[in-house]
């Protein structure tokens, strides 16, 4: 073996130990003591994580939301309709702002979600807003939404919709990226987004502010979040902007300390959620690498049996055996609690609901939205259910429906070729009068786009049964879809459709208004373009 082979072998040996499970989690924790004192500076403003890193940085979120660093980066600035989060301006609205937490491993202070993301979305919301507004003083007829919401002439003049980023963007960037706000305010527009709500519960124009562990608060000078001129949006960046890891002493042995440690969870969790980790925090983090890393395989397995007893999706994780029992064995084997995500039109002033309840209505339909932990259908108070998964955990009858699916990542066209089956049940079901609840593992993904796929097919723009005839007169475009999962997200905050399943409920909606076309044709489902 030559120098050069040695020299990578060691340093990837001392890249392992560095970021070892232990690290990671002891990093995390260190940084959640920061997130928890700046939220006591404004204690009546409700906590956010922004998934999925953020949602390791504190036991307690009052709900999630989903800002993509991706559609900040330089050169490539967007605002997403498929990722509106009108849940988190709803509550900023309400409550008078809120924070949202999130990390970044790349020695940054603030990820491009924050510095640019959600800077972007803030200032799109505050110029809809405002043509709302401005288009009911005028008096514009025809539409029942642009009814007026008792503003002032004035107080439409004052509203700031300028676009208010940090320091360190430069004004070429931010030049740039202010040419474009107007178009993405008509893409917003398009979307048939619920404007008119927002305009009624947004008092005070949405501003983003920035915390870093860098970031000096003059606890005497903390102003109430009432005597601002703006609904706050604080974004937390939880962790040190340091370039790499930096060793840390406690009075033990130390350990070392890593920025951004929740980021990529695939690659290091090995299993354990953010919810079992601040089950078990402290006895994690008070131990060595070594039990560590045994304890997280114990709580994962032990986990894993509990949720296999409640007939839910357990998937193995392996683990090497440990040589050495770790003693905890009078430690009690509680049940995960989940992260209930708020129903977008109940969101304000509302605490989440419990984990039994977190099933979404989809406006005035029969149709509802929810994960595999939901309860039974009596509990829950509906007539049939459809779900979702790779095996079913429901009693098979006349009333349940389901669909062997997997994720696009493992099978292209898994939801695509399952979807003629969850239609015809669908209209049998509402022919019928009976409500239907969509499941998947998480809610998130797979229910939402069945769920979309039967709005579009079998429902008109208004959200009534129509059974196809207003699909049967239209061209189906990408973008009806999109438009369609605005319409969804108004119900249900937390879906977040992959881009490979919404491919997949596109090409099913074309092999509907063309028989002979091949049904699993491959077309790519990117940003929907003028024309289409």
């Amino acid at each position: 073996m030559d120098d050069g082979s040695i020299y990578k072998v060691s340093r990837k040996i001392k890249r392992r130990e560095l970021h070892s499970l232990y690290n990671l989690l002891r990093s995390i924790y260190q940084d959640s003591q920061f997130v928890g004192e700046i939220q006591a500076l404004w204690p009546e403003l409700p906590l956010l994580a922004n998934l999925r890193c953020g949602l390791w940085y504190s036991p307690s979120f009052h709900s999630t939301c989903y800002f993509k660093s991706t559609d900040g980066h330089t050169g490539n600035w967007s605002f997403n309709p498929s990722r509106l989060n009108m849940h988190v301006a709803l509550l900023a609205a309400q409550r008078g702002g809120c924070f949202i937490v999130d990390a970044t491993r790349q020695g940054k202070r603030f990820p491009d979600s924050f510095s640019k993301t959600i800077p972007i979305w803030a200032c799109v919301l505050n110029r809809a807003v405002y043509q709302y507004r401005q288009r009911a003083i005028d008096g514009i007829s025809g539409d029942p939404a642009l009814e007026s919401d008792h503003v002032s002439k004035s107080e439409i003049e004052t509203w700031d919709c300028s676009l208010h980023l940090p320091l360190w963007i430069s004004d070429t960037e931010r030049e740039k990226i202010e040419r474009q706000i107007d178009k993405w305010v008509c893409i917003l527009w398009a979307a048939n987004a619920d404007i008119g709500c927002l305009s009624k519960a947004l008092k005070k124009p949405l501003q983003p502010l920035w915390i870093s562990q860098n970031t000096v608060v003059w606890l005497n000078e903390v102003p109430e979040s009432a005597t601002w001129t703006f609904t706050p949006i604080v974004l937390v960046s939880a962790s040190h902007p340091l370039p790499c890891a930096q060793r840390m002493c406690d009075g033990g042995s130390g350990w070392n300390y890593i920025p951004g440690a929740a980021d990529d969870e695939e690659s290091w969790a090995r299993g354990l959620t953010p919810a079992l980790f601040w089950k078990h925090a402290l006895a994690l983090i008070e131990g060595s690498t070594e039990s560590c890393t045994r304890m997280v395989a114990e709580i994962v397995e032990r986990e894993r049996v509990l949720r296999a007893y409640r007939g839910l999706q357990a998937n193995q994780i392996k683990v090497k055996a440990s040589r050495k029992s770790c003693d905890n064995g009078n430690e009690s084997q509680q049940q995960e609690q989940t992260l209930c995500e708020v129903h977008m039109k109940s969101v304000i002033g509302h605490a989440p609901a419990s984990p039994t309840s977190s099933i979404s209505w989809i406006g005035e339909t029969y149709l509802a939205v929810g994960s595999a932990s939901c309860g039974q259908s009596a509990e829950i108070g509906v007539d049939c259910v459809i779900e979702c998964g790779v095996k079913s955990h429901w009693l098979p009858n006349k009333a349940n429906l389901f669909l062997p699916l997997v994720d696009s990542k493992h099978e292209r066209f898994s939801l695509q070729k399952n979807l003629f089956q969850a239609m015809a049940f669908a209209k049998e079901s509402i022919l019928q009068q009976r409500s239907i609840l969509i499941i998947c593992a998480n809610g998130e993904d797979l229910s939402v786009c069945v769920c979309l796929t039967i709005l579009l097919a079998l429902f008109n723009p208004e959200g009534a049964f129509d059974g196809g005839s207003h699909f049967d007169k239209i061209c189906v475009t990408k973008w009806d879809v999109r438009q369609r999962l605005v319409y969804v997200c108004n119900f249900a905050a937390n879906a977040r459709p992959s881009r490979g399943n919404l491919r997949q409920v596109y090409q099913y909606l074309l092999s509907l208004k063309n028989p002979n076309r091949n049904s699993l044709e491959v077309n790519s489902f990117g940003a929907a373009t003028e024309g289409e």
